[in-house]
């Protein structure tokens, strides 16, 4: 008997998508293969790892980080492993793009949304939290991400450093879109993947968090501007919302 799988997103269950890309990262992953799952609010303070998505198999004890749950969904056989039958060079550009991404845009992201635009930021996140304590619980969130961004890296480049770097991977994407859109020529309105194959991988669902996220969050505007400012990035996330997300409000 297969366990109910509940999500933890760190907002209320409904038909919308969330500012996180992890989150929504996760959700692509189950809906490219039609894993049935429960939706549920949580919160870092009860997640394993302290942060969100995570996710409850049954009565199991709690998973967390988006990657490692995908690798636990496919060890216990509930989703197949995407990249199985890549060749390693393949297998390499879907781990770097991932990597550029969640290792490199993320912190850029978080630096847009912590420290440019912190009210938006903290009102949208911590919404459920009542209004005196949002202001301490949001201090604090800012406090341990503003020093974590300076370890990283990104919080001791200027805004124009940051805008450089941000925009050489949204250019990098884009080319490389266009290029697997031009090898899917013919596949109607279909999605069409990253890797230019005619299956989804890993990175596409790490990609489509990333976009989605930025056109829904209204605390990252410079980011949501660059990837409207790509036709390609917002035709190759539209096919997959029409396909897997049609119950879910679109960013237009």
């Amino acid at each position: 008997m297969t366990k109910s799988l509940t999500l933890f997103r760190g907002s209320p269950a409904t038909n919308t998508y969330v500012w996180s890309p992890f989150v929504t990262k996760l959700e692509a992953r189950l809906r490219f293969e039609d894993v049935s799952y429960k939706l549920a609010a949580g919160s870092p303070k009860s997640a394993p790892r302290g942060k969100i998505p995570y996710i409850q198999l049954g009565g199991d004890e709690k998973s967390g980080d988006s990657t490692l749950i995908i690798k636990q969904l496919v060890a216990n056989d509930l989703l197949s492993d995407l990249n199985a039958k890549l060749s390693p060079t393949k297998r390499a550009q879907d781990l770097a793009i991932r990597a550029l991404l969640e290792e490199k845009l993320y912190f850029y992201t978080v630096r847009e949304k912590w420290q440019d635009n912190y009210v938006t930021m903290r009102d949208g996140a911590l919404a459920a939290v009542p209004w005196p304590i949002r202001i301490m619980v949001g201090w604090i969130a800012q406090s341990t991400l503003l020093k974590t961004l300076y370890g990283q890296g990104s919080g001791r480049l200027d805004d124009q450093e940051i805008s450089l770097l941000r925009g050489e991977v949204w250019d990098a994407v884009d080319g490389l879109l266009l290029e697997a859109r031009q090898k899917s020529l013919g596949a109607g309105k279909e999605p069409f993947w990253f890797l230019g194959g005619a299956l989804p991988t890993e990175a596409d669902a790490t990609l489509y968090g990333f976009i989605a996220g930025s056109l829904v969050c209204t605390a990252c505007p410079v980011s949501t501007d660059i990837v409207k400012s790509y036709p390609v990035l917002m035709d190759y996330a539209g096919r997959i919302h029409d396909a897997y997300f049609p119950d879910y409000e679109r960013w237009d």
